[in-house]
């Protein structure tokens, strides 16, 4: 049996353009563990993250997962669907 819930993220990075980002580095929860990088975001949903990104200041780059990330200072938070399976992979499903 799959399960998935719900659960707040704060954008702490992309990769890709900033218009369109491919992925969303996230913090999940209060735990403050390491930042995830989500799953491929749908187009439509990339190009609202990208205009509310549109502000943002850049910290620098950094990598999570072995990946390369564009580092953001925001205040923007995204709804998440976190998988408790095996690999616990991050959708998003909007932005709050």
């Amino acid at each position: 049996m799959r399960h998935a819930d719900t659960v707040d993220a704060l954008v702490v990075g992309f990769t890709g353009p900033r218009r369109r980002p491919h992925h969303l580095v996230l913090a999940v929860g209060d735990e403050g563990g390491p930042a995830r990088v989500s799953t491929r975001l749908k187009p439509v949903l990339a190009v609202q993250v990208g205009e509310a990104l549109g502000g943002a200041m850049v910290v620098g780059e950094r990598q999570a997962g072995g990946e390369p990330y564009t580092r953001v200072e925001t205040d923007l938070v995204v709804a998440v669907l976190a998988g408790s399976g095996r690999h616990g992979t991050l959708t998003v499903t909007r932005m709050r």
